[in-house]
């Protein structure tokens, strides 16, 4: 049961930190209000539909459609149609939002390391330290992993970004309809960060008592939070819970951060096992 005091306390934290990275001015570090430069910052890590950043920051489509005008009218954000759906436009940051965005970087690293030089070192340590817990701990509590239809808009939302970045950082180019149809699944999951879409994963069975791990993917600004790892072990108890002894998967050398993170769980290299012409590598748990 969670006590009083201790709301009481994460209130106090959060108030602090509020003040800290200054959300509460208009013009965060003497630019523009935090919010706006939040959305800067998304579209410029990647180029993104409106919907895009909707779904990653969690905002209300009118408050985004606000934002994303304002950074239009001021020459940061310019938008193109989406060869993908005409329905919708893909924003990219201009010459000009690039420059802004050095200039936050600039002003964001001296206020970090002003914030920084007022401590002792060992403060300035037990401060990185305890921050990194924090992060960690935190995306632990947002995060939720559930069953979902993989027809729904979320599990489409993170299947079409999940394509779309083989086709970005495949060496050959890719077409999904190259790579072996996934047929039928025992179980598709989807991630969430504070209500929003952030990662998806199926499971198949290969054969009596063999599952099949397929369409695993991190949204990318969501990497380093431990989603993947939560997702994982999700997959492997839905696995478990099917009576599977043994969990297969297959990937690309173009994704050795995916590869790490299999090995790092227990995963072990062996020999191809299907007839995919998109995959290179391919691996193995005993659970």
């Amino acid at each position: 049961m969670v006590r009083e005091q201790d709301i009481a306390l994460v209130r106090s934290f959060n108030r602090l930190v509020t003040r800290q990275v200054g959300a509460l001015t208009d013009r965060h570090l003497g630019r523009r209000p935090l919010a706006e430069l939040r959305v800067l910052f998304e579209i410029g890590a990647e180029d993104a539909t409106p919907r895009d950043i909707r779904t990653r920051l969690g905002l209300d489509s009118g408050y985004v459609s606000r934002m994303i005008g304002a950074l239009k009218r001021d020459g940061l954000v310019a938008a193109d149609p989406d060869p993908a759906d005409r329905r919708t436009s893909r924003l990219r940051v201009t010459d000009a939002g690039r420059a802004e965005m050095r200039e936050l970087e600039r002003l964001t690293d001296d206020s970090v390391g002003a914030l920084l030089d007022r401590l002792s070192d060992e403060q300035a340590e037990r401060l990185l330290r305890a921050q990194a817990e924090v992060r960690r701990l935190l995306a632990i509590a947002m995060v939720a992993v559930e069953p979902e239809d993989p027809a729904s808009p979320d599990a489409r939302w993170c299947l079409d970004h999940y394509f779309a970045e083989l086709a970005q950082r495949f060496e050959a180019q890719f077409d999904p309809r190259r790579t072996l149809p996934v047929g039928r699944l025992d179980v598709f999951l989807v991630a969430r960060l504070t209500g929003q879409p952030a990662g998806c994963g199926g499971l198949k069975t290969l054969a009596p008592g063999v599952g099949e791990l397929v369409r695993m993917w991190i949204d990318r600004p969501h990497r380093g939070l431990g989603i993947g790892t939560r997702l994982l072990a999700a997959l492997e108890a839905e696995a478990a819970a099917r009576d599977h002894h043994t969990i297969r998967l297959y990937t690309n050398r173009a994704l050795p951060e995916a590869q790490a993170m299999y090995t790092r769980h227990g995963y072990v290299e062996i020999d191809r096992y299907n007839d995919d012409p998109v995959a290179t590598n391919f691996f193995e748990k005993r659970l």
